[in-house]
């Protein structure tokens, strides 16, 4: 009897096709028995589309040398000319140190502290002082950055209140924003104070769905609250806290362009001047298009990589990850 043996190329490919037709079919069964839920989605995924994946293809500028009159396809092809034009100035230094700084100081500050505000918020049995103290402190979160930045100028002035405070006491006034060595303190604890209410919200949910059965039995076991709290809340929260962690780390160089701009200032440009206020000073109003949108193409690839990084190292610690 002869025994035919398949080249392994075709059964690998006959078995491809047919785990794609496998897939293709439970999405179908799934599109049907949920197509109100995909539909509820849809927004969500067109927004994505329209204005994050479909502007991707203006990325190329940054491997051209861009002219509007000659649109993007039309452009000369110059590789990585502009990116090497960025990493030989004497600026660049300067603007990974500033960008990463704030960056990590924001990141040690205002990560921890929205999970111990919401471990706090958990142990208020007051309704009425908790539902007031969540009010309180979620409300600065609906303040646009305008107005956050201009109330820190309004205290913080020479003459402002702030510097009134320490006069009173025998001071000297204190001239904060243009203090160089002060800015990144500045930038990070007004962010602190108007996200961390904020950013507790996700942190309060999931110890919502904490079985407090758990606790009775601590109890039973003579378990103090702090013992409570950080045996059973904190495993609890755990996942999502390294979900967050993830996501955070992955934008650490991702430094708010608005809020920087407006306390920016030519005396404490040493400390301010990161990557983003770097590329609207470079590409909006030195029309340098090319350039501006490769240290923006450099900015996202690190930030990329680090949250692939991240990602892949909280997987082999906890098992927990984005993907």
């Amino acid at each position: 009897m002869k025994i035919e043996h398949k080249p392994e190329k075709y059964t690998n490919t006959r078995t491809a096709s047919k785990t794609s037709h496998t897939k293709l079919s439970a999405f179908r069964i799934s599109f049907r028995k949920n197509w109100d839920l995909y539909l509820l989605i849809s927004p969500v995924i067109l927004y994505f589309i329209i204005f994050h994946y479909i502007p991707m293809y203006g990325v190329q500028i940054a491997f051209k040398d861009f002219f509007p009159v000659n649109g993007i396809s039309g452009s000369p092809w110059v590789g990585l000319k502009h990116f090497e034009r960025f990493f030989d100035s004497y600026y660049f230094w300067r603007l990974i140190k500033n960008t990463l700084g704030i960056g990590l100081y924001t990141l040690a500050l205002s990560f921890p502290i929205p999970i111990i505000i919401a471990l706090m918020l958990n142990e208020v049995k007051h309704e009425k002082y908790k539902r007031f103290v969540q009010t309180v402190i979620y409300a600065p979160h609906f303040l646009s950055t305008v107005v956050v930045v201009g109330m820190l100028l309004l205290f913080l002035k020479p003459d402002g209140l702030v510097n009134q405070i320490i006069i009173l006491f025998g001071g000297e006034p204190i001239y904060f924003i243009t203090e160089p060595s002060l800015f990144k303190s500045l930038y990070v604890f007004s962010d602190v104070w108007q996200t961390m209410g904020w950013s507790s919200i996700i942190y309060l949910a999931a110890l919502a769905s904490i079985d407090y059965q758990l606790h009775e039995a601590a109890i039973i076991d003579g378990a103090t609250r702090i013992q409570r709290i950080w045996h059973i809340n904190v495993p609890t929260i755990f996942p999502t806290i390294v979900i967050m962690f993830i996501l955070s780390a992955g934008s650490i160089m991702a430094v708010g362009f608005e809020k920087v701009f407006l306390m920016q200032n030519s005396l404490n440009m040493s400390t301010s001047d990161v990557i983003s206020t770097f590329v609207y000073r470079a590409g909006i109003l030195d029309a340098q298009y090319s350039f501006s949108a490769a240290v923006g193409l450099f900015n996202s690839v690190i930030n990329f990589i680090m949250l692939i990084v991240v990602n892949s190292f909280a997987k082999k610690i906890n098992e927990t990850s984005l993907w």
